[in-house]
């Protein structure tokens, strides 16, 4: 029986006290690996080296103490992570450390506002209508948790598109799958300090707290025009998203047909202040739901979304056809077969319904017009891992038929975080670059031609554009032009 003394002289350096973790790794790996020879099973490319172990030791120390003791406590997932990472189980190990990534992303939207979190999350109504509870979280995959997270405003932008990276080679490199990747113990570590700085120990920002305060207090407190004033004052210090955020949580409080009557006061005392505030996309947006809410014969929300959107002046944002809305749903479940592990077999149908409703000619309505161009560009792009054969002719015969306006959006779409996020991957960097050369061919404005030039002699990482000042000013300022 080995002692406490002798384990102590195991895992220390004699000149320095510092942890070694090697001597132990390795008895452990001999020790394992001739059980498993002497059952005649394969002992070669089953653990990571005991290098790259190391590594993650020598590191891990330092990234737990950003956890708080009491987080610790209840972080099963993250001892099954270490646990795994010292088996040379790498890829065990980043799907543990996943799961406690997702676990705790639930929670804080469970904490938040649950009813807020799905309306931002799931934007096909008829899959909405079946999500209310906490264990309808589970029904979502990864992206739409993450993806609903970050416009809640529990993630950040960078960390949005760190925990995409994640989840990519979590779906393609980890225990989730069968594969052959190999990790290093340095991406390894690095992924679990990323999860904890951007997920797990990340705190609440103001604006984040204040909307959750505003949402929480309106379903159960009664405003009068007074105190809607002071409490609308936060809403000129928001970002454009948390504007458009707040007003689909809103749009939402006002249609679930559970929700209070208080609570619809409440919307319609706030609502007609935050407007101002929101950008025509999400405007364009709340009247293509109205639209799918009457296309679906659903009365209730039908009536109750039209009264939303005469309480803040949008008429104007009502389709002038059905068919908007129709595309708005074609859109949404295109979407939702392209972003699930099998999409290379459920895309294709999806993509010629779409088709089917655009047309020949590929007459678009204006409504939903930049919704459309964005979900044909994130299919356009893949899922970095492959092409949807079957679908992808489909996708270039609706890319040819955007007029010049539309493929100037294609082309600016990087400007969204999740199109920017794909950039990462370098199927997504080829296929966009394939859209470009499309694009050449149809544009003629001056600026449009200008952007395109600035992008292709662009030499950093093209998912690095977002943040270049001076082509993001060029973007907005023709985004803004065209109206979008």
């Amino acid at each position: 029986m080995t002692t406490t003394t002798e384990n102590t002289s195991l895992i220390t350096t004699p000149a320095t006290g510092a942890p070694s973790y090697k001597n132990e790794l390795q008895s452990f790996e001999k020790g394992l690996m001739t059980f498993i020879a002497q059952h005649g099973l394969p002992t070669q490319n089953v653990l990571v080296p005991v290098e790259e172990r190391v590594r993650v030791f020598n590191n891990v120390e330092s990234v737990l103490d950003l956890l708080g003791l009491d987080h610790k406590q209840k972080s099963t997932y993250v001892s099954k992570f270490i646990a795994a990472a010292a088996s040379g189980l790498f890829d065990a190990a980043l799907n543990y450390l996943w799961d406690e990534t997702i676990h705790e992303l639930r929670k804080r939207v469970v904490r938040y506002d649950l009813e807020y979190f799905f309306d931002l999350a799931v934007t096909n109504p008829d899959k909405r209508k079946k999500l209310a509870t906490e264990e309808d979280l589970a029904r979502l995959d990864d992206n739409e948790l993450i993806r609903g997270a970050s416009e809640m405003g529990l993630i950040s932008d960078l960390g949005f598109k760190h925990l995409d990276y994640i989840r990519y080679m979590r779906n393609w490199a980890s225990a989730a799958h069968p594969n052959q990747n190999q990790i290093t113990g340095l991406q390894l570590i690095a992924w679990f300090e990323t999860c904890i700085k951007e997920v797990i120990a990340l705190p609440e920002t103001n604006a984040t707290a204040q909307i959750k305060a505003l949402l929480s207090n309106m379903k159960t407190h009664a405003l009068d025009a007074v105190s809607a004033q002071q409490v609308s004052g936060f809403f000129v210090d928001l970002m454009s998203d948390q504007s458009n955020n707040l007003m689909a949580g809103f749009f939402g409080i006002y249609t679930n047909e559970s929700s209070l009557p208080l609570a619809r006061d409440n919307v319609r005392l706030l609502a007609p202040r935050l407007w101002p505030f929101v950008g025509e996309p999400m405007r364009k947006n709340l009247g293509v739901k109205y639209g799918q809410f009457t296309a679906n014969n659903d009365a209730t929300k039908s009536k109750l979304a039209r009264e939303f959107l005469d309480g803040v002046g949008a008429a104007s944002y009502i389709p002038d056809a059905i068919r908007a809305a129709e595309l708005g749903t074609a859109i949404d479940e295109l979407l939702t077969a392209h972003r699930s592990y099998n999409n290379f077999h459920l895309e294709p149908s999806f993509a010629r319904r779409l088709e089917s409703l655009v047309g020949e000619k590929g007459l678009v309505p204006p409504a939903i017009a930049e919704r459309y161009v964005e979900g044909l560009v994130e299919v356009f792009l893949t899922n970095g891992h492959g092409v949807a054969w079957s679908a992808e002719p489909i996708y270039q015969r609706l890319l040819g038929n955007l007029d010049a306006t539309q493929i100037l959006l294609a082309v600016l779409s990087f400007r969204k975080m999740h199109i920017t996020s794909k950039l990462q991957f370098r199927l997504p960097k080829d296929k966009y670059r394939e859209l470009l050369d499309a694009a050449k061919s149809k544009i003629t404005s001056p600026q449009g031609l200008d952007i395109i030039k600035i992008i292709e002699e662009y030499k950093p990482p093209l998912e690095h554009m977002r943040g270049e000042t001076r082509l993001m000013e060029k973007v907005n300022a023709i985004t803004k032009s065209l109206g979008f």
